[in-house]
């Protein structure tokens, strides 16, 4: 599941990844470049919470395969002809195919888990590779043959259909008896909906990040193509460690500490990137890395925890959602880039790791994950 994640994940990197390719064969403007990652998480948004609802009433493996083929077919389709309209509608159903995914995925992963933090964080990091893979498949494929090339982007697609519908045999006599509606608990809507303003906080540092970082680079370090590239893939490959490290430190020292201050890191290290000049910018976007994806795995079991009889909407909302939704952010930072300068586009971004830090101030564990958390540091104690 891992695998078939990483394979599925792949898109939602790819389309921040082909934005400078966009720019520089087809002469786009920033708002009109961001605009597809617009069109990526606009119907991805809106579709998400609804494919978790329908999860939460019954388990639907077989939308695994489906969605991560859906997902490769939108982005394989995006550099064919220059119309900007169709370019709009394939990467929308890329973006409809990643939300597909994640709800039925993350339920499904929970349940043959069997709870654990560290299972699950091995479950998001296979997401994080995904994306970290994207910029170098993108830069590859497209630097090498153009926009023309974005076919040959459907490979990982391929290759997830293949993980998912495996993982799907091996794991939906334990994930369809694990059930949609039957965790046992109350609801604390007002906790989810709490950490939800959290995750969306996420959502638009990651995405304007992601979607601007590598133009950014490129004009403050005076570098080309490339140095563009590595930035993007410093910013999503920094999620491997960031991942792992959240469940193990969660382990220790509980979920909700570990992320207030995984937002505390991440609003130090975007003052970084707009302050810091030279080859140390790569350093800041490798902390602001590492503060973005600490939380990652961590929001969905905490999602999971708040609504144990709604564990489809919770994990659409912490694993899907919080890409997804930073997209609709985008044009408008792209706008304001376009007004000003691109640095001055990115400052807006100081902005939500401080609303994060304050909604999840007196949040407490969830149900009854505060005496798991206990028994986890003795367990690291002995």
């Amino acid at each position: 599941m891992s695998l078939g994640h990483a394979c599925v994940d792949v898109y939602q990197g790819a389309v921040a990844a082909l934005v400078p390719f966009f720019v520089a064969e087809r002469a786009w403007s920033y708002a009109a470049a961001s605009g597809v990652v617009l069109a990526a998480s606009l119907l991805s948004s809106v579709a998400q919470p609804l494919f978790g609802l329908l999860t939460d009433r019954r388990a639907l493996p077989w939308l695994l395969p489906l969605s991560a083929a859906a997902a490769g077919a939108g982005v394989a389709l995006s550099g064919i002809g220059g119309s900007y309209a169709v370019t709009l509608v394939v990467v929308a159903v890329s973006g409809v195919g990643v939300a597909a995914y994640h709800p039925e995925a993350a339920r499904a992963a929970r349940a043959v888990s069997g709870g654990s933090h560290t299972a699950m964080g091995w479950f998001a990091l296979g997401g994080n590779v995904g994306f970290a893979c994207a910029p170098l498949l993108v830069s590859g494929v497209v630097a090498a043959w153009g926009l023309r090339a974005t076919p040959l982007l459907a490979v990982p697609a391929v290759v997830g259909v293949a993980l998912c519908a495996a993982a799907v045999r091996s794991t939906g006599a334990r994930a369809t008896a694990a059930g949609a509606t039957g965790a046992a608990g109350r609801d604390d809507w007002p906790a989810f909906l709490r950490l939800s303003g959290a995750v969306l906080c996420r959502s638009v540092v990651f995405v304007g990040l992601s979607t601007f970082v590598a133009l950014y680079v490129r004009e403050r370090t005076g570098g080309g193509a490339a140095a563009g590239t590595v930035a993007l893939c410093v910013l999503y490959a920094g999620g491997a460690v960031g991942t792992l490290a959240g469940s193990r430190l969660a382990e220790r020292y509980g979920r909700l500490p570990v992320v207030r201050g995984a937002y505390a890191v991440t609003l130090v290290a975007v003052a970084g990137v707009l302050l810091v000049p030279g080859p140390a910018l790569y350093g800041c976007v490798a902390l602001a890395s590492a503060g973005l994806y600490v939380p990652f795995s961590l929001h969905v079991t905490l999602g999971q925890d708040c609504l144990p009889r709604h564990m489809g909407t919770a994990s659409g909302v912490t694993l899907g959602l919080t890409v997804s939704v930073g997209g609709l952010t985008a044009p408008a930072l792209g706008a304001l880039a376009d007004a000003t300068s691109l640095r001055t586009g990115l400052v807006p971004l100081l902005i939500p790791p401080v609303v994060a830090w304050l909604l999840l101030r007196g949040l407490r564990e969830p149900g009854g994950a505060a005496a798991a958390v206990t028994a986890g540091r003795e367990r690291v104690r002995r």
